[in-house]
């Protein structure tokens, strides 16, 4: 069979696929059901398959890679601009055909199914800790009803239990129920969470990238894990600039006519890493705000000075994606300037 490109509109159970010759020319448009699209596949001679990276497209990416096929994944937004008119799986799995040969096109590099698991945990740890956090401020709420209230924070539940059992008060006895039944769930998540913390401790001993990542400001077990993690190729980006850009870390530009207009940063990519990267920079001004030393502090002392907290922990946490892109793309660990 001539040498195809194919186009791969991916779903649950059917599967679009476009496929032009050299000249551009289509040779088919079909429909294949879950159990057909490696059989089909096995039959093809190694081509260029593009896909959209969305759901299970890493995993029919390894499949597929695995009979001899060059996958290339594309962030869907940049598919968008490809489709003509009108919007199903045919002219969805078209676009994805012609947008996989462009030049200038951006392809997401393929996971791993280790790097899957890891980042499996990793949100289902995040999805953990945010149900934990809306069961402690029920608790919190239901009890400021009743005039129990208590300082902010999850090390204060205890306090908070302690005195609406031991205090005498006149609380009808579903309170105690309801109390009770919170407390319970509230400590199940916390042990599951330990657990899924323990599991990710494990995975970053065993993780060169990770312990470089950790050597870092700013960045502990949980982000350089992440990080790991989501950027298995850094090659992928030229610079920490990019890096950064990907994370949605810069500013975005609306400028025209040589006059530069920046606004808010784009908060594109990966909103967890994002979100990680931001608390650790908060952490590092809180730090840099006691002590210093190290131009990296003072660099932070110096932009608090005229830029608010929350402006210094995002330029801080740009400087650490960037810092993180050097040390995976050159296999190294973080050397602390001398001032």
């Amino acid at each position: 069979m001539r040498q195809l490109t194919f186009g791969v509109d991916l779903a649950k159970n059917v599967f679009q696929v476009h496929a032009v010759d050299a000249a551009g020319v289509i040779v088919f448009q079909q429909k294949l059901r879950r159990g057909q699209f490696l059989t089909f596949f096995q039959k093809i001679e190694p081509s260029l398959i593009g896909m959209e990276a969305c759901s299970a497209a890493h995993h029919w990416a390894r499949e597929l890679m695995a009979i001899g096929h060059d996958v290339k994944l594309m962030v869907p937004a940049y598919v968008k601009p490809y489709v003509k008119r009108g919007k199903n799986d045919a002219v969805d799995a078209e676009a994805i055909c012609e947008a996989v040969t462009r030049p200038t096109m951006r392809f997401v590099p393929v996971k791993s199914s280790q790097q899957q698991s890891i980042l499996m945990v990793h949100r289902s740890r995040a999805l953990m800790v945010r149900q934990r956090t809306m069961l402690v401020n029920a608790l919190r709420a239901h009890l400021a009803e009743l005039g129990i209230v208590a300082p902010v924070g999850l090390e204060r539940v205890a306090d908070l239990v302690q005195r609406v059992f031991t205090e005498r008060r006149d609380l009808p006895e579903l309170v105690y129920d309801v109390v009770a039944s919170l407390v319970k769930q509230i400590g199940c998540l916390t042990d599951e969470v330990r657990i899924l913390e323990a599991k990710i401790k494990a995975w970053h001993r065993n993780s060169p990238t990770s312990r470089r990542l950790a050597t870092i400001p700013g960045i502990g077990i949980i982000t350089a894990t992440a990080l790991a993690a989501t950027i298995s190729d850094p090659s992928a980006f030229k610079s920490g600039r990019q890096l950064a850009a990907w994370l949605g870390l810069t500013p975005r530009s609306n400028s025209s006519g040589g006059k530069e207009r920046l606004g808010r940063i784009t908060k594109a990519g990966d909103r967890y890493l994002r979100t990680l990267l931001v608390v650790g920079a908060t952490a590092v001004i809180r730090y840099a705000r006691q002590k210093g030393g190290s131009p990296l502090m003072e660099w932070v002392r110096k932009l608090l000075q005229s830029k608010s907290p929350r402006l210094t922990s995002v330029a801080l946490a740009n400087k650490m994606a960037r810092m993180a892109w050097a040390v995976m793309a050159h296999n190294t660990v973080y050397r602390r300037a001398i001032a």
